[in-house]
């Protein structure tokens, strides 16, 4: 019978893009500005405490 769903049979399959090769390009951006922030509450929290 007739199927309403077009078959695609040539050309390369469409394959969904990995959750971390959509990140990965904003990691080196991204991880050592949560490593400053991280030392900077270090740093408040000793200086508090002291």
């Amino acid at each position: 019978m007739s199927d309403p769903a077009q078959r695609h049979s040539h050309g390369d399959p469409h394959e969904p893009q990995d959750a971390v090769e959509g990140i990965i390009h904003s990691v080196p951006i991204v991880l050592p500005l949560v490593g400053a922030v991280l030392m900077f509450l270090l740093a408040f929290i000793a200086i508090y405490l002291a």
